[in-house]
């Protein structure tokens, strides 16, 4: 079990294997405090909201002991970071991965904070999992865990306290255990503990789809902003997990040309575009990319510099930064993955002219779509794919439009204009209800 979906993308589409050694990545706690600081400058925001903004509410940290299949115990660590829930119930994934910490946990609930107020959705954020690497376990190993894993978290989780979803290494089916684990303890079937399940016990459809669709949506509306043509752009995407294939598929779908795409082994490349719809996704055929056929083979970090018009990385974070952001051919860049874009390598993509369409409003889909599975698990109605979809495509454009109106009447870099929309957003509900004394 190795999916990766974005949820509450917080989590991104591909190879988790294929990380960055480059100086100036910073921990995802200390980019998130660098932008909330960066956008405090242009809102009017009290300084104090500012500084509890820095500060998660409250970070669990639990042993989760396993038995594995030869009967030996083994203990691992996890965490769930619950950031800020002044606007609803915490929201963020649960992610499998042997770098888990708590610093992690804390960055990545901030951002969800921010994700949720961007999109407007009545949740906070928060982020979690454990330090494991799920290829190592057996399925039967990481239901045990994950059973017990929702054991020591049953006090703080909850349908209206904090609401887990996929991500990194985890999928729907490790959310259906989760749930009935969490359902046995309380004695009653509560599927809006999670998001992210399969249909059939109250998932959504279009959920595991929805990041992809919303980076394909906020990449349409990019560029018909930037006075261009569908039709005519090219587009290189770095992932083809849930983000990256699903992005691909409608982009093409809409006309626009998908020049290369990649796995964790590397990307194909064709100058006059690729079939897209002819390539398996990471979940369908893993590390197929490089099985099919096309002019070139290029490595995950060629793909980034290449001469295209849109640049969608859409695996893992922290890929482009200082070392190579003046060789980023592309003159719009959209990212799909969480945090792809280190601090340093933003400030020279704004030196250059290049703008960066951010992840809190581009890959907001998949917390969406959760939002969505969350409203239909509380009334026992399920909506139809066509449904779900026509909601989303509504919430990203009114999101798109808030932001595009703050980068236009404050002349700010979208990034800047995504935080100011959520922070003031933030702000506003903590002025009303106040603070504890």
């Amino acid at each position: 079990m190795t999916t990766n979906s974005t949820d509450d993308a917080t989590g991104t589409d591909a190879p988790t294997e294929a990380t960055t050694d480059t100086a100036d990545v910073d921990s995802a706690l200390v980019t998130a405090r660098r932008q909330l600081e960066r956008a405090a400058t242009h809102a009017d925001v009290d300084s104090g909201v500012v500084e509890r903004l820095k500060h998660p509410t409250r970070v669990q940290r639990v042993s989760v002991p396993l038995e594995r299949d030869d009967g030996t115990v083994e203990v691992f660590t996890g965490y769930r970071s619950q950031h800020d829930d002044v606007r609803g119930p915490y929201k963020g994934g649960l992610r499998y991965h042997p770098h888990v910490n708590a610093e992690e946990c804390i960055g990545l609930s901030m951002w969800m904070t921010w994700k949720c107020a961007v999109m407007d959705l009545p949740f906070g954020g928060g982020k979690g999992g454990i330090a494991v690497d799920p290829k190592a376990l057996s399925a039967d190993e990481i239901e045990r865990l994950t059973r017990r894993f929702a054991e020591e978290l049953r006090d703080i989780v909850g349908p209206t306290r904090d609401v887990p979803a996929p991500d990194m290494g985890t999928d729907a089916q490790t959310m259906a255990w989760f749930m009935d684990a969490y359902s046995m303890q309380q004695g009653e079937t509560i599927p809006g503990v999670v998001t992210g399940k399969p249909p059939v016990i109250g998932g959504s459809f279009g959920r595991e789809e929805a990041p992809g669709r919303s980076t394909a949506i906020i990449t349409r509306e990019a560029v018909d902003h930037y006075g261009r043509d569908l039709s005519e752009t090219t587009v290189a995407i770095q992932g083809f997990g849930s983000v990256g294939a699903n992005a691909a598929r409608l982009l093409e779908d809409w006309g626009a040309t998908v020049v290369s795409v990649s796995d964790v082994n590397g990307a194909i490349y064709d100058p006059d575009g690729l079939d897209v719809q002819s390539i398996p996704t990471h979940d369908e055929e893993p590390e197929a990319v490089l099985e099919q056929d096309a002019p070139e083979t290029l490595s995950n970090d060629e793909i980034l510099e290449l001469d295209v018009d849109v640049l969608i990385p859409a695996a893992i974070g922290n890929v482009l930064t200082a070392d190579n952001a003046d060789d980023v051919g592309a003159d719009l860049v959209v990212e799909g993955a969480n945090g792809p874009t280190t601090f340093a390598a933003d400030a020279i993509f704004e030196e250059r002219g290049v703008p960066v369409i951010p992840d809190i409003l581009a890959n907001a889909g998949g917390v969406t779509v959760s939002y969505f599975e969350w409203l239909q698990d509380i009334n026992r109605r399920q909506w139809t794919l066509e449904e779900v979809n026509d909601e989303l495509e509504s919430k990203m454009l009114d999101a798109w439009n808030d932001v595009r109106s703050e980068v236009e009447s404050k002349d700010l870099s979208w990034r800047d204009a995504a935080y100011v929309v959520a922070l003031s957003r933030i702000a506003e509900a903590k002025a009303v209800r106040g603070l504890w004394p």
